[in-house]
């Protein structure tokens, strides 16, 4: 059974036709930390620069993550082949296995270029189909 004024079941978990809150809605508590923080944030910079200056480990962090923070991502540097056709993918893909099994990429970055790889074959063996169709369809006209 649900209750009509919160559009919750007796287990607690929204009934039907009531997703919740909307995407993105922040709570409360939330609400008021940003509103206590409105127009400190130049002093609280300030300070943690000064702490971690004076040496205090958790600030120092804190300052390089905002600084410098970790990359996520990684341009990789490697020779592939040109690629027009199906077979010259085929050989990129080589190109790519080649550098994981040397130790030049690593074994996620080799993932994320065959996938790629294989994206462009598929566009290509697209393309050469959609030719061939057109063909046949004008030849049959």
């Amino acid at each position: 059974m649900t209750d009509r004024k919160s559009g919750r079941n007796a287990d607690g978990t929204f009934g039907p036709g009531n997703p919740g809150k909307p995407k993105g809605t922040r709570h409360k508590a939330t609400w008021a930390a940003l509103a206590l923080l409105d127009g400190e944030a130049e002093a609280l910079t300030r300070k943690a620069v000064e702490m971690a200056l004076g040496g205090d480990g958790a600030a120092l962090r804190l300052c390089l993550d905002r600084i410098a923070p970790p990359r996520r991502d990684a341009p990789v540097h490697l020779h592939l082949p040109p690629m027009t056709t199906a077979r010259d993918a085929a050989t990129a893909a080589g190109a790519v296995l080649d550098a994981v099994a040397g130790g030049d990429l690593t074994p996620t970055e080799g993932t994320a270029l065959m996938a790629l790889v294989e994206g462009f074959r598929r566009t290509l063996e697209t393309l050469e189909l959609e030719a061939r169709v057109a063909a046949l369809e004008g030849g049959a006209a």
